[in-house]
């Protein structure tokens, strides 16, 4: 494949991110890269190449790999407060606030949606204070969009990315099709850069190239084959919405049936917040020595956090993950 992938893959990827009208617009260029993690490498190759005082600052918490790829680059990372342990909850007044120490040339990373690890989503207002915030302080926004369709929905899950777009002249996104094609062992992602002008598109998508090429020279081609092919027919575009949004009904369910469970079990806490979660993954609110008891007594392994992976919990196993929850609170 070229450096920069497959115009058609690139022109779907813009399509699927901030809508038709934006998918042809000539101050955006993309270009393909092996999953979520390579995009989200060529970002920090470019930062540093191109912005070499930036920081990034990262939400607490966040995706464990985002600040080794970002030090791997050696671009220093700081971080913004997110997630309201207390209230279960965004801390939108603690973000913004943190957010006003960004500098000139700074970038933020953000969650599109299906928060990693948290499951906490940001809302329209505090897309939109986030965006007329960045601008004004002359920052940059990379959005990290790697569960597109596992939330809401397709065009529900870009809604706040796209409010956020019309706020910043200039942005990355950073997108995986791994979990929402069902391709992760074929590596399929993209870097998406909004630059403000044609002419500086033209320039950006170069530095991109170089960075491409130093880093794996050029992208895998089958798993973007499935996607375009998937993308550029009607009806198999159709049967994938349908079964997308089939997995997302499940894993929603999953989440009323644990706290379902919890509360059938004995638990007397409100895990109500569980349901009110976005994407694959939950918060639940244990702690590390919780943690380690359903490990060692249970042989239920999550991670310190307390992090669950919701897509992992079925019917015939979530009656003992509940009884096992319940016996560590």
């Amino acid at each position: 494949l070229p450096i920069d992938g497959t115009p058609a893959y690139g022109r779907l990827v813009r399509e699927l991110v901030f809508g038709q009208d934006r998918a042809d617009s000539a101050d955006t260029v993309t270009v393909q890269t092996p999953g979520g993690t390579g995009a989200l490498r060529v970002a920090a190759d470019f930062i540093a190449n191109h912005f070499p005082d930036a920081r990034i600052w990262l939400p607490d918490p966040t995706w464990a790999n985002h600040p080794k790829i970002f030090e791997a680059a050696r671009v220093p990372c700081l971080s913004y407060r997110y997630y309201n342990s207390e209230a279960k909850g965004l801390d939108a007044p603690g973000m913004l606030e943190a957010l006003q120490q960004t500098e000139k040339g700074d970038v933020v990373l953000l969650h599109a949606c299906c928060h990693n690890p948290s499951g906490v989503d940001l809302d329209a207002d505090t897309w939109q204070a986030a965006g007329k915030l960045l601008a004004d302080r002359g920052a940059l926004a990379l959005v990290d969009f790697a569960y597109q369709g596992f939330g809401d929905g397709l065009e529900q899950d870009a809604a706040g990315l796209r409010l956020f777009c019309e706020q910043v002249p200039e942005m990355f996104v950073a997108t995986s099709y791994s979990k929402n094609f069902g391709l992760y062992q074929d590596r399929v992602g993209a870097l998406t850069v909004v630059t403000g002008s044609a002419d500086r598109a033209e320039t950006v998508l170069s530095q991109l190239k170089i960075c491409v090429r130093t880093s794996f020279s050029n992208p895998p081609a089958h798993g973007s084959a499935l996607v375009t092919c998937i993308l550029s027919d009607e009806g198999l575009r159709a049967d994938w919405r349908a079964e997308l949004t089939q997995m997302r009904e499940r894993i929603n369910g999953m989440r009323q049936t644990l706290v379902e469970g919890l509360q059938r079990h004995g638990g007397s806490q409100d895990f109500s917040f569980i349901t009110r979660q976005k994407g694959m993954f939950s918060f639940s609110g244990l702690d590390p020595k919780q943690v380690e008891r359903l490990r060692e007594e249970h042989a239920v392994y999550i991670v310190g956090s307390g992090r669950i992976n919701v897509a992992g919990v079925t019917p015939d196993n979530v009656d003992a993950l509940c009884r096992a929850v319940v016996s560590v609170l």
